[in-house]
């Protein structure tokens, strides 16, 4: 994950959006207005070292974690398991099918529904994990429509207005709208000129390593599953963006963040980019034979064991510079992604951490809660700055217990990945609460224009990342697709044979 953030004493974060604005007339705000705007998942740089496990051990993420009892409330339930992961999955259809008179062809989805403020952008990050949720999904619709998707990120690598390097921008533009400043953009996906609609109005325009290597990841997902060449073939020129453009030669190694929308390098490196990395990486080798993958992939390998704290059993951040550990805030998915990434049992703990420490649970008419009266939501948050935050957003004050919907899922999929004893317990009760949160939360939101349901909001309130951005109440294909994964048991940064 790659956003905008801060780059000051720590470095910037992972998931989310970059600021935006610094205008009075936007509906949300998602990031504060002295932030610079960089990529969905800016500078997350975490940190680490290694520490063995019993393997047998005891999951201590079901400690402080949701059981799966029923819950009571109200809204608009979507069934039984199965139904509510069909639900979320023709969400991303939606998502992606939301301007159907503009878009005939390859198309991304829309990140999020149009009450966040960021109308019709859709960020390459989500767009990945929407191919492989789809693919997932296994319906044949399902998967015609991530087969559209992973033509939309061809298209966008092959036609981008400036470079033909195989870089792919944070985030493009899939639909019509007018901005705050009352000037219109009038096109979808694709611009008169042939060109990919890249998001400039909002300054999504660098290229973060993150942001390069998941779509690769779903590219090669997609050539696994249909042998379409062209998508082996893309992913391997985002590899080669990667490694010539961001390997790091400073002490800490690794791969650094990217560039921004002037091209100019960040030497910010990421613990979770890395991890990344490695994944894509590992993939390449394995489906082109090629020797240079497996030095790549080693190269950020040996950046996320750096990273690695064996006090605590979690990941630090990364680095502002390539010489000096980032060690605050410490995020989520770097515990999560780990697990699904690398498979180490000296890591393993990372969940049980991420379980125990970032536990949260928002409830209605607390202070700063945004929940629907009589209501309850458990999970994760983003970080460890997040249940101390503050900040506010549009002057709307963070909930420092609001349930960051997507690592929720996140930390579902990768105990059930793991699997040891309590981990399934664990899981079923975190994809529980996102089931709750897909019946009660978002309804009456949009794509579009249209109103459209199924989704998983970003957060239960809005709540404060720690790195400069917030995540809101709104349905979002990044915490949906999350879910999908949980709910159908897929390891996304590890190859399946789908087909």
């Amino acid at each position: 994950m790659v956003t905008g953030r801060t780059v000051a004493a720590r470095s910037p974060a992972l998931e989310g959006v970059p600021a935006m604005p610094d205008t009075t007339i936007e509906p949300v705000k998602p990031h504060r207005p002295d932030l610079p705007p960089l990529t969905r998942r800016s500078f997350l740089v975490l940190t680490g070292a290694a520490a063995a496990v019993a393997a047998g051990a005891t999951s201590a993420a079901a400690r402080g974690l949701p059981t799966a009892g029923p819950i009571a409330g109200h809204g608009h339930p979507h069934g039984n398991p199965n139904a509510a992961r069909r639900a979320a999955s023709d969400f991303l259809q939606a998502a992606t099918n939301a301007y159907p008179t503009l878009n005939t062809g390859p198309r991304l989805p829309q990140s999020y529904a149009d009450e966040l403020g960021l109308f019709s952008t859709a960020f390459v990050y989500d767009s990945a994990l929407a191919v492989i949720a789809l693919l997932a999904d296994g319906r044949r619709a399902a998967e015609q429509t991530a087969r559209v998707i992973g033509d939309g990120i061809v298209y966008a690598q092959e036609h981008d207005p400036g470079y033909s390097d195989g870089r792919l921008r944070q985030g493009y533009n899939v639909g019509p709208y007018t901005f705050y400043d009352g000037n219109p953009q009038p096109y979808g996906f694709v611009l008169p000129d042939g060109t990919a609609n890249i998001g400039w109005q909002f300054g999504f325009l660098g290229t973060a390593v993150g942001d390069m290597a998941w779509p690769g990841i779903a590219l090669l997902q997609l050539f696994t599953r249909t042998r379409d060449r062209r998508y082996l073939d893309a992913a391997v020129r985002i590899g080669t963006w990667i490694t010539t453009h961001t390997w790091s030669t400073q002490p800490l190694g690794g791969f650094s963040f990217g560039v921004n929308g002037s091209n100019e390098p960040v030497p910010n490196g990421s613990t979770e980019h890395n991890i990344d990395c490695v994944a894509f990486f590992g993939m390449l080798k394995e489906l082109t034979h090629d020797r240079k993958w497996s030095k790549a992939a080693a190269h950020a390998r040996a950046f996320v064991d750096l990273m690695w704290d064996p006090a605590s059993g979690s990941f630090w951040t990364g680095t502002n510079d390539g010489v000096e550990i980032n060690r605050f805030p410490v995020p989520l998915d770097t515990a999560t992604w780990s697990w699904l990434a690398l498979r180490e049992k000296r890591y393993a703990r990372s969940l049980d951490w991420a379980g125990s420490t970032l536990a949260t649970t928002d409830v209605a008419g607390t202070p700063h809660s945004q929940l629907p009266t009589g209501e309850t939501v458990s999970g994760v948050t983003f970080s460890t700055a997040s249940l101390t935050s503050t900040a506010q957003y549009n002057g709307i004050t963070v909930n420092p217990q609001g349930v960051w919907l997507e690592g929720t899922n996140q930390l579902a999929t990768a105990l059930l990945d793991r699997g040891r004893r309590g981990d399934r317990t664990a899981a079923d009760g975190l994809l529980a609460q996102a089931r709750h949160a897909q019946d009660v939360l978002g309804v009456g939101q949009h794509l579009g224009g249209v109103e459209v349901d199924g989704g998983v909001v970003a957060a239960s309130s809005l709540l404060d990342t720690g790195f400069g951005f917030g995540y809101f109440q709104v349905q979002h294909v990044g915490a949906t697709s999350w879910f999908v994964f949980g709910s159908t048991g897929t390891n996304p940064m590890r190859l399946r044979r789908l087909s």
